[in-house]
């Protein structure tokens, strides 16, 4: 057999260790198992492409110098990206990590057309359609990690925003037709690429709210497929198998995700949903007063309670509070209190965010319970504690007018009590108030996320034993 055969078996096998690790991902008991499987899968790919490339003939010692280089700062920032940034963090690298994916895949089309602009018959459309993906992941995904920074988190728009992103659109699809067609060679596809750029710009600026993590999960499909383009235009079947399944597992959780926000994906893109877009009626806790609770209280009615269910948001991961709070449930668990948590589609700042927070620290799957698993429990509850959750379970979402109508919600006020530890009255990402607390059945405990759950527990050691 020859080298190049061999090559193709090794990628044929890690791209199996690609498609079984994503299967065993779907699962939080197997997901570590498929995690380092898939990671196993890509060692395999990068030594065999580094020994087809050595063996190509076209290495030199400065190429190889270059490519290590760039191998070390690309490592060495993923190993301190995985050790240093905290987990309210990762969805702004998630983004980082798209923009890096979408700009590189790009970047290889327009060198491969720079060096071979007249041999385009096989890999044309292939080019143009990974400039044009590549380009928007690109700057759509720098913009979104900068919202969920902070930096720009307000949805922006402009008079004429649409009109311009339009524009924008049939300049960057008619110069990438126009090279599809040969009109021009290297002059037309740096047009594609600013035009794609512009687009990723004007697509994510008017979006916010609850929207980010279905944006987030979208320019990383966009990122998988732009990927799969770049392996076309290289002729390579690894980066093909591997941005196919990016792009497609992507896709997949970009539809769920719109549909349990009860959105079209196409309406999110829009810049509706999460814009703060005025209404006939405007959510808020007019009309009723907040009733706050002390740290005992709370406590013994947590403590002697039959059933609770523990409703985690972005202000647990925000606190780093999820250990305090396993802690607490270990505490009410062992004097026989029945604790679940409920776990939306949106919450926190990216997909799958609370569950992988809350496995951190321990807490048995089962419990984990989805949003239409875990609604109708919710009438049955003693109590329910919501920690730093906001828009996701404000009932504003049920009527329309305003910034979450027709979200589907976790349906927290159905419980005969509810508890919400909170450090003020502030809104949430949506940007409106959470007419939850103003419902009689509702105490606000005012504290931090990670002193309050401390608290707590030792509270309820204390006084119940």
């Amino acid at each position: 057999m020859t080298l190049r055969e061999w090559v193709e078996i090794a990628f044929l096998v890690a791209a199996a260790a690609f498609v079984l690790g994503l299967h065993l991902m779907n699962s939080p008991a197997t997901a570590r198992r498929g995690n380092q499987l898939s990671a196993g899968g890509m060692v395999v790919a990068v030594v065999f492409a580094l020994v087809l490339v050595g063996h190509g003939g076209t290495m030199t010692g400065t190429r190889w110098a270059v490519l290590g280089a760039g191998a070390a700062v690309g490592a060495g920032f993923g190993l301190y990206a995985a050790r240093a940034v905290l987990m309210t963090a990762m969805p702004q690298l998630v983004s980082l990590f798209n923009a890096v994916g979408g700009g590189a895949a790009a970047l290889i089309a327009v060198a491969d057309y720079a060096r071979h602009p007249t041999i385009l018959s096989g890999t044309a459309v292939a080019t143009v359609l990974d400039v044009l993906i590549g380009g928007i992941t690109f700057s759509g995904s720098l913009l979104a990690a900068a919202k969920l920074q902070g930096w720009a988190s307000r949805p922006l728009s402009f008079p004429g925003a649409r009109l311009l992103n339009g524009v924008l659109a049939v300049v960057a699809v008619g110069s990438a037709v126009a090279v599809v067609a040969r009109v021009d060679n290297l002059g037309v596809l740096p047009i594609t690429l600013v035009a794609a750029l512009g687009v990723g710009v004007l697509m994510v600026l008017p979006i916010g709210g609850a929207d980010m993590p279905v944006v987030i999960s979208l320019l990383n499909a966009f990122t998988g497929t732009a990927v799969a383009m770049a392996g076309f235009v290289l002729e390579d079947s690894i980066l093909t198998v591997a941005g196919a399944l990016v792009g497609a597992s992507g896709g997949i959780l970009t539809k769920l995700m719109a549909d349990a926000m009860n959105r079209s994906v196409l309406n999110i893109m829009a810049g509706g949903f999460g814009t703060g877009a005025v209404g006939t009626a405007e959510a808020g806790t007019a009309g009723g007063s907040v009733r706050s609770i002390a740290m005992d209280d709370a406590a013994l009615q947590l403590a002697y309670a039959e059933r609770v269910i523990i409703v985690p948001g972005y202000g647990l991961a925000a606190a780093q509070a999820q250990h305090e709070l396993r802690d607490l449930a270990q505490v009410l668990e062992e004097r026989g209190v029945d604790v679940s948590y409920a776990i939306h589609p949106v919450a926190g700042r990216m997909p799958g965010h609370m569950n992988v927070l809350l496995a951190e620290a321990n807490v048995p799957y089962d419990q984990l319970k989805e949003m239409d698993d875990v609604n109708p429990e919710f009438p049955r509850a003693d109590v329910a504690l919501v920690v730093g959750a906001n828009d996701v379970t404000n009932p504003a979402a049920r009527r329309p007018g305003n910034a979450v109508s027709g979200m589907p919600i976790l349906d927290v006020d159905a419980a005969k009590n509810v508890i919400v530890i909170k450090r003020s009255m502030a809104s949430g990402y949506a940007g409106i108030d959470n007419e939850l607390y103003a419902n009689p059945k509702t105490a606000m405990l005012f504290t931090d996320a990670k002193k309050g759950l401390a608290a707590l527990t030792a509270a309820a050691k204390s006084l119940v034993g």
